[in-house]
């Protein structure tokens, strides 16, 4: 009867002592484009001793749908401010916690060899850059990334020239990897992922007056579970993520 009595309590001691990890573990739903950066910031927090920061990267579309439809999460971080407001208006986040944690700048690239020059102006010859290859983009018709892109293409009257040439990817990450591998001649990405591919360089910038700004908001989720998740935006927040951040390329968030 003893030994029974102690390992009853032997188990349920480890019982509860798990429990705390598996609910405080946060997990953060977080645009493909934040993808190197938030890894390290999620490896900081855990060595100060705070819960696992589990990382889900996807497009800010396919992760707002996803929370409306009750998929687990504590934080939700979009890669622009209307993704944002979906969740909002979907109920699937708290929007006393929303704050901008980050900006970003928009890029033409080309493979790492090419000899592609383009400078942004009225009907600049993208057209004749790309000639029977296409544009890679993330979608433009859901995807952030795409529809700052298109914004900027079409600020400049070449979106109708384009249109019908692009390589549509999932997320501005698969856009990236298209250029990458050489399936495609231009793409039109955040020059926060050109800075993590060797393999493509920046042929132009975009100027912030062409599109929207690029603006990450995040807040908690409806449904979180973890108790460290308003911390974990406050870290995000805080003067070493934020210096990470910008190191990674990102911009201060607008004041």
């Amino acid at each position: 009867m003893r030994v029974a009595w102690r390992l009853g309590i032997a188990v349920g001691l480890s019982l509860i002592a798990a429990m705390p990890a598996a609910a405080q573990e946060i997990r953060v739903l977080a645009a493909a484009s934040l993808s190197n950066v938030l890894d390290t910031l999620c490896a900081a927090w855990l060595a100060k001793g705070e819960p696992r920061c589990v990382a889900v990267y996807a497009a800010s579309s396919a992760l707002a749908r996803q929370l409306e439809n009750g998929a687990p999460g504590d934080v939700f971080i979009s890669a622009d401010e209307p993704w944002m407001k979906y969740a909002v208006d979907k109920k699937a986040v708290r929007p006393e916690t929303q704050r901008a944690l980050a900006t970003n700048l928009l890029v033409i690239i080309a493979p790492a060899n090419s000899r592609i020059a383009l400078t942004p102006a009225p009907n600049f010859p993208i057209t004749a850059a790309l000639g029977e290859g296409r544009l890679s983009l993330a979608d433009p018709d859901s995807v952030p990334a795409g529809r700052y892109a298109k914004a900027a293409l079409t600020h400049y009257g070449v979106w109708d020239q384009v249109s019908g040439k692009i390589a549509r990817a999932e997320n501005a990450r698969d856009a990236l990897a298209f250029v990458a591998r050489g399936a495609a001649p231009l793409g039109v990405v955040y020059a926060t992922d050109a800075k993590v591919e060797p393999k493509v360089r920046i042929v132009a910038s975009f100027p912030s007056g062409s599109h929207p700004p690029v603006v990450y908001p995040m807040a908690v989720t409806a449904n979180a579970r973890s108790p460290r998740a308003q911390a974990f935006l406050d870290f995000l927040m805080s003067p070493p993520s934020q210096a990470a951040l910008q190191e990674a390329g990102f911009g201060p968030p607008p004041k």
